[in-house]
């Protein structure tokens, strides 16, 4: 499956304890309970490059 790029997504970084927008964001999809395929966003904090993930709402 190809990862989608998006422009700008803004996620939570755990390590500067704020909002940061991605750098080198791409769409991942996990696997939930009962097979359940959940979308999520997976980058870098562009302050400490620490990896920062965004759950995002189910596919439509």
């Amino acid at each position: 499956m190809p990862e989608k790029v998006a422009e700008k997504v803004e996620a939570y970084c755990v390590k500067c304890k704020a909002k940061r927008i991605m750098s080198e964001p791409k769409e991942v999809s996990m696997e939930g309970k009962g097979g359940v395929k959940r979308r999520a966003m997976k980058g870098k904090c562009p302050k400490c490059t620490t990896t920062m993930f965004r759950i995002m709402g189910a596919k439509k």
